[in-house]
């Protein structure tokens, strides 16, 4: 199992300029990751560094929070793909889930869909599972990311909170994160995967998303899940 090459390393916190483009994609080209996800204005310098490499150049749609309209939705995997984006990650109208407005959802996700489809690119759908209400609510975003013909199901931004047994919001837990792997697996057909992420930060972390069903891996600690799994060379 390569650990490794189900990564997709994350460039998103809105301080990283271009040099930290620049070094993600040095570094990720040696490694063999998935892709590199960085900001839609980063597009362009992410594909021309990692031409020549294996690793795909993907970005995110609707970041973090998922409140743009569906037309801005729909224009933004054009312009990426044109600037040499090959995956985006989009994440869902969070207030219409919560008001269970499954139309419009179901649109959203199928307006980011067919536009990355014009260009052979794929979709996932970001859930943002700790502001999700119930299990049940999460298996309804599985069936209409599965309608519309979303590659993956994908858990959370890595920017999202989760609500804690006493109430209180802190960031994404590994053990969150599992539960919700293995609740998006088992609701989803063969044909879309799972991608984990949310508190991954170690060779073990990424083993135990893998364990609990994901195929791809979003994350930031890239270099030490490498050096758990290849060793400190890599």
């Amino acid at each position: 199992m390569n650990v490794v090459a189900m990564i997709d390393h994350a460039v998103l916190h809105p301080t990283q300029m271009s040099h930290d483009v620049h070094a993600a994609c040095d570094l990720c080209g040696t490694l063999g990751v998935a892709s590199v996800c960085v900001k839609p204005s980063h597009v362009r310098l992410a594909a021309e560094a990692l031409s020549g490499t294996a690793v795909l150049p993907s970005t995110v749609i609707g970041f973090p929070h998922g409140g743009t309209s569906s037309a801005a939705k729909a224009a933004e995997p054009h312009a990426a793909c044109e600037d040499g984006a090959r995956e985006v990650d989009m994440v869902v109208n969070i207030g219409a889930v919560l008001s269970a407005e499954w139309s419009v959802v179901a649109d959203d996700i199928a307006a980011v869909v067919n536009a990355a489809r014009e260009h052979d690119a794929i979709t996932k759908v970001i859930f943002e599972t700790g502001l999700m209400p119930d299990d049940s609510t999460k298996r309804k975003l599985c069936e209409l990311s599965e309608a519309a013909g979303a590659a993956f199901v994908k858990t959370s931004t890595g920017f999202g909170f989760v609500k804690g047994d006493d109430g209180a919001r802190g960031p994404a837990t590994l053990a969150k994160t599992g539960e919700d792997i293995r609740l998006m697996r088992a609701a989803c057909g063969d044909a879309v995967e799972v991608k984990a992420s949310g508190g991954i930060r170690s060779h073990p972390d990424a083993v135990a998303m893998i364990e609990a069903g994901a195929t791809r891996l979003g994350t930031s600690a890239t270099k030490a899940i490498a050096e758990g799994s290849l060793g400190d060379s890599y």
